[in-house]
């Protein structure tokens, strides 16, 4: 379930924006409004999973139809060519993907004894069909093309006739008052009284403002400027995540919360410098350093700041901060980022498919460098109480 949920999510992602910009001739801001359709369905699935599905129907089939819905809608988008056109079904389809990503995880627990030590190694083939989505796709060179919507459409099918064979898990909270209160985890806004978890908080949204370049400009860039199988050697990243995720728990006792989080956003910083500066030739190593870095980049920010969110919420409020912390980075931050990072790709547009690059990383690394510097000044790390 987890190799087929990633799968489709990184057969499409990753190689959006070239197939936009290189093949239907977007403009950056088209591009990164579409992208920004995901952070939109990002805010609108905790209602959904918290509202209707956690309350009226067994999470497999809920599941299995909202891939099958997905999968038409895809297809749909890789045969439509205006934006017109695509920005609305894409925008269908990330609202039926986006609630999939917890009810999985929901499928997932309902099996287990202790998720904390079983959960993860599941969730690591997620991470194993995202990397295969990307060598395959570079592997058949048609990063700029219609076809991985295809292929995602395809593996969506499978996936949703798949779901249905998962075990039964029943709503969770069949019967239940559930409230928009308890969806988008308002009773944890009580801790953004607290300076650390309001610095943690702001630091949040603003670094996924910078995010947003990477996730959409990235393919697009590195296709432009040469790279060749761009889509393959940016699973490197995800094998980064793997292995810096495994030496978490060492650094995290020597660092500390406060450096780990600013080794994190200082990591954009110095990827997106990397990649002004770099070429495809004699300084392609500074291509892969920035593809490689997004171990550190993720891990030591968002991994860690979720660690940290957990320990210092209530137990009783465990869930509601994560849930806050989601809708605040993946929807509000990332939705901001779409919003910034179009018009200035096309600010420094040099060509109808070329842009002067250098100039364009200069900006989110220079937002990186200073939300870092900001939270490195303003947050102050709790001593925990024995």
């Amino acid at each position: 379930m987890m190799f087929l949920q990633y799968f489709v999510w990184g057969a499409w992602y990753v190689t959006l924006g070239t197939y936009l910009g290189a093949n239907l001739k977007f403009s950056g801001v088209e591009i990164a409004t579409v992208y920004g359709a995901g952070a939109i369905a990002a805010m609108i699935s905790p209602f959904f999973v918290g509202l209707i599905a956690d309350r009226f129907f067994a999470t497999e089939r809920v599941l299995g139809v909202m891939h099958l819905v997905g999968a038409v809608l895809m297809y749909l988008a890789s045969t439509v060519t205006s934006f017109a056109s695509f920005y609305p079904v894409l925008l269908g389809y990330t609202l039926c993907y986006m609630p999939t990503l917890a009810l999985s995880n929901s499928v997932a627990f309902h099996q287990m004894k202790d998720p904390g030590t079983e959960f993860p190694t599941i969730r690591v083939f997620g991470t194993a069909g995202w990397i295969l989505a990307g060598l395959i796709i570079g592997y058949l060179k048609i990063e700029a093309q219609a076809m991985p919507l295809q292929i995602a459409a395809g593996i969506s099918v499978l996936l949703g006739l798949y779901s249905f064979t998962l075990p039964h898990t029943p709503p969770k909270d069949k019967g239940k008052q559930v409230t928009v209160r308890d969806v988008l985890g308002l009773d944890a806004v009580g801790l953004l009284k607290k300076p650390a978890f309001l610095v943690l908080f702001v630091a949040s949204i603003l670094i996924c403002i910078p995010l947003m370049f990477y996730y959409t400009f990235t393919n697009n860039f590195l296709n432009e400027t040469g790279f060749e199988n761009a889509a393959g050697k940016m699973t490197l990243g995800q094998f980064s995540e793997l292995a810096f995720l495994l030496v978490m728990p060492l650094l995290f006792s020597r660092l500390g919360v406060k450096w780990m989080m600013l080794i994190g956003m200082l990591a954009w910083g110095l990827r997106y410098v990397l990649f002004a500066f770099g070429n495809p030739d004699a300084l392609v190593w500074m291509y892969y350093g920035g593809i490689v870095l997004h171990g550190i980049c993720y891990d030591f920010f968002f991994v860690t700041g979720q660690i940290y969110a957990d320990k210092r919420a209530p137990e009783s409020l465990r869930s509601s901060v994560q849930g806050m912390m989601t809708f605040a980075t993946y929807g509000v931050g990332m939705f901001i980022g779409s919003l910034v990072s179009g018009p200035i790709v096309d600010a420094y547009k040099t060509g109808e498919t070329s842009h002067n690059w250098e100039q364009i990383w200069l900006i989110p690394a220079a937002f990186s460098v200073l939300v870092g510097i900001a939270f490195f000044l303003l947050f102050r790390e709790e001593k925990e109480k024995a």
